[in-house]
């Protein structure tokens, strides 16, 4: 029965996801507060499906602790569910991605098209700088940014080194940084065909203390964000995976 469903929800997530793409191509000449609103919708619907088909629910906690405004969304990566939640959630959202999402067809130019910032993982520090830069001209315009400091999924358990990049953005922007955990990937798992029945769990924790140097705010986020990780995990402790 799950891979039934899993197999109806994945084609209707691809069929649906394509479907909007050409929309949201066809909302291109217009102000990108249109693509935002219909990519919204889109997520929300996915959302839906997800409840319907594979009897996934979502929880959201600490909503309540995200001021109105520039804010930076300091999020645990487990799955493609990460990549679209948060315009549900929180509107008008924009997401730090890796370059190369950006350049695909399609879904490329309409996520550039709403304020998604690009991110070289292997341009060293000049790519650092552009990203701090492009992410600025969003939280100067008083929206949320969310960002992955591992900078790409990890499995349910599994514990990535956390990159600089998010240090740099809270020291420069000195918007809020709201750490954020979740068990995505035990029901929505990285490259995982079955869609696994349950609550997808998000915790928004307060914002770290304002005004903290880069190595005590690595290092807060980091610990808040595994703890409570774990704790929606069931208590499963972190397995450390060196940096590639």
């Amino acid at each position: 029965m799950i891979w039934l469903r899993s197999c109806i929800f994945n084609v209707l997530f691809m069929t649906v996801t394509a479907f909007c793409a050409v929309i949201g191509m066809a909302l291109l000449p217009f102000h990108a507060r249109y693509t935002r609103s219909f990519i919204r919708l889109w997520a929300r619907s996915i959302i839906w499906l997800m409840r319907i088909i594979c009897g996934i629910r979502l929880r959201v906690t600490g909503l309540e602790h995200v001021a109105p405004g520039a804010a930076i969304i300091a999020s645990k990566h487990q799955s493609a569910f990460d990549t679209f939640v948060w315009p549900a959630l929180l509107e008008p959202t924009s997401y730090v991605m890796k370059r190369e999402l950006l350049d695909l067809p399609f879904w490329g130019r309409v996520a550039r098209h709403t304020g998604a910032v690009a991110v070289d993982r292997d341009g060293g520090g000049a790519a650092l700088r552009g990203m701090v830069r492009d992410a600025k001209r969003v939280l100067d315009e008083d929206r949320p940014l969310v960002i992955f400091p591992e900078g790409t999924r990890s499995a349910p358990g599994e514990r990535l080194p956390y990159q600089p990049g998010v240090a740099a953005l809270v020291i420069s922007s000195g918007a809020p940084c709201y750490p954020v955990a979740t068990n995505s990937g035990q029901h929505w798992g990285r490259r995982a065909f079955h869609k696994m029945p349950g609550v997808i769990s998000i915790s928004i924790m307060p914002a770290l203390p304002a005004g903290l140097a880069r190595k005590p705010l690595m290092e807060t986020l980091e610990a808040q964000i595994e703890a409570e990780t774990a704790r929606l995990m069931g208590g499963a402790a972190p397995v450390d995976k060196p940096g590639e």
